[in-house]
């Protein structure tokens, strides 16, 4: 018998100062068995980072042909794609050929092995890479309760997240944008 995901409610106030997008927004999360704290926490980050009419969490682990957050059009198009953590560059170049936009999150504490290893075949790509700091990561998932009132602000290269459980900053690094 498989295991079921485990579903979390997150209410979030996100105010986006560098897109002026302002919302209140009700997610519903699935977490996968095997997917941690800290990679659910950064799905939820990419999708307030990328907040627009038609983004979706998918279904992520249960589908290897998806992304973890995905945008798609009226017309059943894929408008943005966003990887979470050290995807190969063979995944990120199907993602580009499949979406207008694609973007990657990086997050664990071996990004920088990742992006050196890769950074040749990944500079080739249409694609925009952001390395996250692990110890942020960390704190963030420390947020997490089931049920989650979420306050997130936008500014530069950082978001600042207040919970019930205490606040965190989190920065990233734009490690390629297109």
């Amino acid at each position: 018998m498989a295991i079921k995901p485990t579903i979390y409610k997150a209410r979030i106030s996100l105010s986006d100062m560098e897109r002026d997008y302002y919302d209140a927004l009700n997610l519903t999360i699935a977490q996968h068995p095997s997917e941690t704290l800290e990679r659910m926490m950064v799905r939820v980050l990419a999708y307030c980072l990328n907040a627009q009419e038609g983004i979706e969490l998918t279904k992520g682990l249960e589908d290897a042909e998806e992304p973890a957050v995905w945008v798609r059009t009226m017309d059943d198009q894929i408008a943005l794609w966003i990887d979470l953590g050290e995807p190969t560059p063979e995944r990120v170049k199907k993602a580009t050929h499949r979406a207008r936009k694609v973007r990657v999150y990086s997050f664990n504490n071996k990004s920088d092995v990742w992006w050196s290893q890769n950074v040749k075949k990944l500079s080739q790509l249409d694609a925009s890479f952001y390395r996250l700091a692990w110890e942020e990561v960390e704190a963030l998932a420390a947020l997490v309760n089931r049920t989650m009132d979420l306050s997130i602000t936008i500014t530069g290269n950082s978001a600042y997240v207040a919970g019930d459980k205490g606040e965190v900053e989190i920065h990233w690094d734009v490690l390629q944008s297109n």
